[in-house]
C-alpha cells in the first residue's frame, strides 16, 4: 500500500503521503520541505508512548532538533488553556518563524497543534502524522483547525494548511477498535456524500469494526478514497464559502449530542453516526431520498458497530437550541446536509421546526 495524493490549492498545496512505515520517513520527507531545523512535536501521553521514539529518532537523524510537548488524552481538554500551554513549549524551545509544529495524534491532537501553529507567531509550519482513523480520512486533511467553547464544539479556530499529512496505516493496530469504529463514520459519511461505489464496497465487507477484522485491501481504498474525496472538496472550496459543507453531513446534529454530554459519553464519530441516522430520517421525510436508501445507510453503520440512537436524557428542546450555536447558522437558520441519493447531497436551511423535532424525538432512546 502506497499513494501520494495532492491537495490543490493556489498558495498551500500540499501532498498526501500514505504508506507503510511511514512515521521512520518523516524526517527525510520533512527535510525535502526546506523547514526550519526547529521542530515541537505535539502528541497525548499513550500515543507517545507507542510512537513518540520513532518519531523523534526519524526527526534527529535527518538534522532536526525536536522538542515534546504533551497534551492529556481527550475532547475535554481541547482548551484555549491546553493551546496556552502549547504557546509556553514553544516559547522555552524558542521557535522562529522557520519551526514546524508535528501533531503525533487523532483529530483532537491534530487540531490543536494546527490553530496553535496558526496562531504562534502569526504563522509556523506544521506537519500533521495522524494515528487514528478518523484523523486518517478526515480531520488531518483540510485544514480545518480550532478548540472547543463550553457552549460548543470548534468554535474557535482557524483555517490553516499543514505542509505535509503523512499517513503510516500501521499504526492503526494499537488503535482501540471503539476508535476504529469512530473513523468508519467519517468513511460511511464519504459514501453517502461523494462516493456512491465506496459505500457500495463498505456493505459488501465482512468485517469493518477493528483494525484486526478489516480487509488490507480495503482498508487501502478506505484511506485512498476518503482522502481523494476530502482532498477534492477542499481543493474547490478551501473556506467553506459553498461545497464544503457537504463534508459536515452528519455533523450538525452530532456536535449539539457531543456537547451536551460534555464529550465523555459518545466520541466524535458515534455522534457523527448519530447524526447522518438524523439527517437520514429528516432527507427520507422531506422527500429528498428514498426510506429505502436511509435504511440501507442505517444498516450499514449498525453493520459497524456504531450507534444510532440520541442518548435519552437529553431533551428535545435542549437539543434544537443548542444547534442554533452552530458554526453553519446564517441569519438564524440551521444548515442541513441531507442526501438527495448515495453519493449526492444538498445543504438546505429549509427544515420545518415540527419535523426536526419529530425526528429528534424519533432518534432518541426510549
Amino acid at each position: 500500500m502506497a499513494a501520494v495524493l495532492r491537495v490543490d490549492l493556489p498558495d498551500t498545496a500540499y501532498e498526501i503521503a500514505i504508506a507503510p512505515q511511514n512515521l521512520d520517513t518523516i524526517g527525510t520527507q520533512m527535510a525535502g520541505l526546506n523547514l526550519g531545523k526547529k521542530v515541537l512535536l505535539i502528541s497525548n501521553p499513550e500515543i507517545e508512548q507507542f510512537y513518540g521514539d520513532r518519531v523523534r529518532d526519524a526527526l534527529s537523524t535527518a538534522g532536526f532538533n525536536v522538542a515534546t510537548h504533551l497534551i492529556p488524552a481527550g475532547e475535554e481538554y481541547k482548551t484555549l488553556a491546553s493551546i496556552e500551554q502549547v504557546y509556553d513549549a514553544a516559547l522555552a524551545h524558542r521557535l522562529e518563524r522557520s519551526s514546524t509544529m508535528v501533531a503525533l495524534g487523532g483529530g483532537v491532537i491534530g487540531d490543536m497543534t494546527g490553530f496553535a501553529a496558526a496562531t504562534w507567531l502569526r504563522g509556523i509550519n506544521f506537519v500533521q502524522a495522524p494515528t487514528s482513523l478518523l484523523a486518517m480520512v478526515d480531520a488531518s486533511v483540510g485544514g480545518k483547525t480550532g478548540v472547543n467553547h463550553p457552549q460548543g464544539k470548534n468554535l474557535i479556530g482557524a483555517f490553516y494548511q499543514p505542509k505535509l499529512v503523512l499517513i503510516d496505516p500501521t499504526v492503526l493496530a494499537t488503535l482501540p477498535p471503539r476508535e476504529f469504529r469512530a473513523g468508519m463514520a467519517e468513511v460511511i459519511k464519504y459514501g453517502v456524500i461523494w462516493d456512491a461505489d465506496l459505500f457500495a464496497q463498505l456493505e459488501a465487507a465482512e468485517g469493518l469494526s477493528s483494525y484486526e477484522t478489516i480487509d488490507s485491501q480495503l482498508l487501502e481504498t478506505i484511506l485512498v478514497r476518503s482522502c481523494q474525496a476530502k482532498a477534492a472538496v477542499v481543493s474547490q472550496d478551501e473556506k467553506e464559502a459553498g461545497l464544503r459543507a457537504i463534508l459536515n453531513y452528519g455533523h450538525t446534529l452530532g456536535h449539539a449530542v457531543e456537547s451536551l454530554t460534555q464529550y465523555r459519553l459518545v466520541n466524535h464519530g458515534e455522534a457523527v453516526a448519530i447524526g447522518m441516522v438524523a439527517a437520514g430520517q429528516l432527507a427520507a421525510q422531506l422527500d429528498l431520498w428514498t426510506t429505502a436508501e436511509a435504511e440501507r445507510q442505517d444498516k450499514l453503520i449498525t453493520q459497524t458497530g456504531l450507534p444510532t440512537q440520541i442518548p435519552g436524557q437529553l431533551a428535545v428542546a435542549e437539543i434544537v437550541d443548542t444547534l442554533q450555536t452552530d458554526k453553519k447558522v446564517k441569519a438564524g437558520k440551521v444548515q442541513f446536509i441531507l442526501p438527495t441519493t448515495l453519493g449526492q447531497v444538498k445543504i438546505t436551511d429549509q427544515v420545518p421546526a415540527e419535523v426536526l423535532a419529530g425526528v429528534i424525538q424519533n432518534c432518541q432512546v426510549c
